[in-house]
């Protein structure tokens, strides 16, 4: 990696359920896709390559997510971190996030922390939390993330936008980012994002 280039540290979204079994009835019922079809996080080095270096981990079973062994291989990555680095976590990896720096002590300084289309609770949807349940506070949170945004589309199909008003109560003084055609966050392109992280810079 490039010693002159900021990093980007970025944690990929999963699903949790309560059980083992509800995991696998939900494997039984699932559609099963070929081809995911080219995301923004694809491209995302090839159009910061200038400034940044990209740190993408593939988190432990996405499908059937724990937190308990999400916290390992994050941390796993900490020896090749440096200051300054920007933290972004998509959907349940922003959930991810804000529990981790809300519990924990994060090694290096961090300049700015994305929160995508993360899930505050389960109220209103049809999907389990399991261990990746917030605490009470997230202000530790507020501490270390260096500047906060709060991604999220009034027409996301899995996660309420009611949860980005959620996190802005709790972690005041995060800048709220709002669309209403987005959806969650999937599509190929998402240059609002690049426009952001490149003003870092």
């Amino acid at each position: 990696m490039d010693s002159t280039k900021k990093q980007i540290l970025l944690i990929h979204g999963g699903e949790v359920f309560d059980s083992y079994d509800t995991y696998i009835e939900h494997l039984k019922t699932a559609e099963f896709e070929p081809e995911r079809g080219k995301r923004w996080r694809d491209s995302l080095q090839e159009e910061l390559a200038d400034n940044f270096d990209l740190i993408a981990p593939l988190m432990p079973c996405k499908q059937n997510a724990k937190y308990e062994e999400w916290k390992i291989w994050f941390e796993k990555s900490f020896p090749y971190l440096k200051d300054d680095i920007v933290l972004i976590g998509v959907s349940l990896g922003g959930m991810f996030l804000a529990k981790y720096l809300s519990e924990n002590s994060f090694p290096k300084k961090i300049s700015a922390t994305y929160l995508l289309a993360p899930p505050y609770d389960n109220v209103g949807a049809d999907y389990s939390l399991g261990d990746f349940v917030l605490p009470d506070s997230l202000e530790r949170i507020k501490e270390q993330g260096g500047q906060i945004y709060l991604y999220h589309s009034e027409d996301d199909p899995i996660v309420p936008f009611s949860n980005i008003e959620q996190y802005a109560e709790a972690l005041p003084g995060a800048k709220k980012v709002t669309f209403k055609d987005k959806g969650h966050f999937m599509g190929e392109e998402f240059p609002e994002l690049i426009d952001s992280l490149k003003k870092l810079i």
